[in-house]
């Protein structure tokens, strides 16, 4: 485990349908370190709220459209959320699965991009929920736009066109989960002996 300054922080982010959280889950247990995502804590907000979410497609049904327009309506819920992300990256040693981080962090962090086309994400939810593609298509549109409105709100920033404070951008409609997984172990490999050689 890297002990240098805050340790190995490691930013993980993309569009939803990426594949985000299942490499930042492995990312973290290859090296040993904690894992925090940003998405299952504001489902935890959502169940204090009474709020049902389930683990996939939850975001993209009608329940999470109204969490999503409640969280535009009070920024409360994303600053909380930010805070305790921004805590984690403190504590150092940790991948955070995170929409906002890569803009916020003040810390050194190798911060990684997972981008996919959307027609791409709409194959993906349109499989897992078994509905048609057009149909998830028009909702992925939707759900973006408000994402990026409270993000753009809160902090200024275009969530998933500005990409300038990624150190990786890796086209994940070009590689599967296995190849994805193994380039980021290969660049975070050549991170770490860059963080020794205090490169």
């Amino acid at each position: 485990m890297i002990k240098k300054e805050k340790g190995l922080i490691i930013c993980i982010s993309g569009m939803a349908g990426s594949g985000k959280s299942t490499l930042a889950k492995r990312i973290a247990e290859r090296y040993g370190l904690s894992y925090f995502s940003g998405g299952d804590a504001l489902k935890q907000l959502a169940v204090k709220r009474g709020y049902k979410p389930k683990d996939y497609g939850w975001w993209e049904s009608e329940e999470g459209f109204k969490f999503l327009k409640e969280r535009k309506k009070d920024e409360r819920f994303d600053k909380r959320i930010d805070d305790k992300l921004l805590e984690m990256a403190d504590r150092g040693n940790v991948v955070l699965d995170s929409w906002t981080m890569p803009w916020l962090l003040k810390v050194e962090a190798l911060k990684i991009w997972l981008k996919v086309s959307l027609e791409k994400r709409a194959e993906r939810a349109a499989k897992r929920d078994q509905i048609e593609t057009q149909s998830i298509m028009r909702i992925i549109q939707d759900k973006d736009e408000i994402t990026r409105s409270i993000y753009e709100t809160l902090y200024g920033f275009d969530f998933g066109r500005d990409l300038s404070p990624f150190d990786l951008i890796l086209n994940t409609d070009r590689f599967d989960p296995k190849e994805v997984y193994d380039i980021v172990s290969k660049v975070i490999d050549l991170y770490i002996k860059k963080l020794h050689k205090g490169g």
